[in-house]
């Protein structure tokens, strides 16, 4: 966000909590506090709000949330028996984009839903019989990367319109790639790739599926690249 703070999820002891600290490592701040797991931070494009995927109780699902970059002012955004997950602002603000279950567990699968960053106007994004997460949104607003995974296939990223339709593949191989984030001039999308056997990198891939470069290269797992500030 525009302060310049950095938002996570840490263990507190008994479960995850959302947290901000500077970037220089101090001027740490928690901002929920409960006995139930609070993940997934992602931040308002003014700074001004933090959303995040939530528990609703010990024994219940996740559900997308809002707080205040500060503290305070928490408000549930959806409320259902399903799992909601990975919430990403839009470049106005208005709008969040968040990866939720369609069915109850066995059923059903995971789709791109967006609801008003307010709360209301749920509306589907992807409409498929296989998973799609970790929707992020392009600068301008005009599309939305997302990993689609298919049962006993691989991952593969794709982009859509926020309003549904005109999907389009970003990547296509035989190994798994996840985790899309656009980077601020919408021209590069940094993602994971997992080969098979191997450990996952970070790469990043223009858009339309061309450019693709190789960015980390050791024997380690690489994950969840986050270009930066749009």
């Amino acid at each position: 966000g525009k302060p310049g703070k950095i938002a996570y999820a840490g263990y507190d002891g008994q479960d995850y909590e959302i947290y901000t600290i500077n970037p220089n490592g101090g001027g740490k701040k928690q901002l929920t506090d409960n006995s139930l797991d609070d993940r997934e931070p992602s931040y308002s494009p003014s700074g001004k709000k933090i959303a995040y995927s939530g528990k609703d109780a010990p024994d219940g699902d996740y559900e997308i949330y809002t707080i205040n970059a500060g503290g305070g002012g928490k408000k549930q955004l959806t409320d259902n028996s399903l799992f909601d997950n990975e919430p990403s602002y839009s470049p106005s603000g208005k709008k969040i984009a968040y990866s939720g279950r369609d069915a109850p567990f066995p059923n059903g699968d995971y789709e791109i839903y967006t609801i008003n960053a307010g709360g209301g106007g749920k509306q589907p994004v992807t409409d498929n019989s296989s998973g799609d997460y970790w929707p992020d949104y392009a600068p301008g607003g005009k599309r939305i990367a997302y990993t689609n995974s298919v049962t006993g296939g691989d991952d593969e990223i794709y982009t859509i319109k926020p309003g549904g339709g005109g999907r389009q593949p970003v990547t296509d191989n035989s190994s798994d790639d996840y985790y899309p984030s656009y980077s601020p001039s919408g021209k590069k999308i940094a993602y994971v790739n997992s080969v098979t056997g191997t450990d996952t990198e970070i790469w990043t891939i223009q858009p339309g599926g061309s450019g693709r470069q190789q960015v980390t290269d050791n024997a380690n797992n690489d994950r969840d690249p986050y270009w930066g500030s749009q």
